[in-house]
């Protein structure tokens, strides 16, 4: 049995007790974590289809440590204007380990003529907090939020500051002086529907920080 899910903004073909090295995850060391984006599933032979994602099927894994990946040299030049320019780059990566993949509650795909009459049909679909509401959030470092997979204000909420400071320095973007110490009380505050508290503490801050 193998499953192809989405884990931290990338896709991986997975079976049980395999060990997958994933984009930096928010969860501490030894903890177990579930994954419900399952995009496929192959059960013996038994294919299933998401749409895009299986109702009701999950990977479960557990955090085995963070680490760092082999360094990437990036050289830049520019011909006939001696610019040049060499950087290393260690990408900030989690290694889990694939514990089991459920697929209880799955619905197999329908035949042909029924799935036209699905796709017609309006679906309701979940979405993510705008994490922007949060105070030293830009576009770009919500982003790497949600493609390490911290994509509501109660997820943000209990992330620790170190954990989420890790995943903007191994960000593409420079994100690295942003400083997340108040991220999570502001989150907090939003996911409980507490918009004035939250105002009122936005006020006593200076970009995001404490003053």
């Amino acid at each position: 049995m193998y499953a192809i899910v989405e884990i931290a903004g990338q896709q991986f073909k997975v079976s049980k007790d395999l060990k997958v090295y994933v984009n930096r995850l928010a969860n501490e060391e030894g903890s177990s974590i579930s994954f419900d984006k399952v995009l496929l599933l192959d059960d013996n032979g038994n294919v299933t289809l998401g749409a895009p994602a299986i109702e009701g099927a999950s990977v479960e894994a557990k955090v085995l440590q963070h680490l760092k990946g082999d360094k990437v040299i990036v050289f830049k030049k520019k011909r006939r204007k001696g610019y040049k320019k060499r950087n290393g780059h260690r990408q900030y990566l989690t290694q889990i380990l694939i514990e089991g993949i459920s697929g209880s509650g799955a619905k197999k795909a329908a035949p042909k003529a029924e799935k036209v009459a699905e796709a017609k049909a309006p679906k309701a679909s979940k979405k993510a907090d705008d994490l922007k509401i949060v105070e030293g959030i830009g576009p770009k470092a919500a982003e790497a939020l949600v493609a390490a997979g911290i994509d509501t204000f109660a997820k943000l909420a209990k992330a620790k500051a170190a954990a989420v400071k890790e995943i903007l320095e191994a960000s593409e973007s420079k994100l690295s002086h942003l400083d997340p110490t108040t991220w999570a009380q502001q989150a907090q505050l939003a996911a409980d529907g507490k918009m004035d508290e939250l105002k009122k503490l936005q006020d006593e801050l200076n970009g995001g920080k404490a003053v």
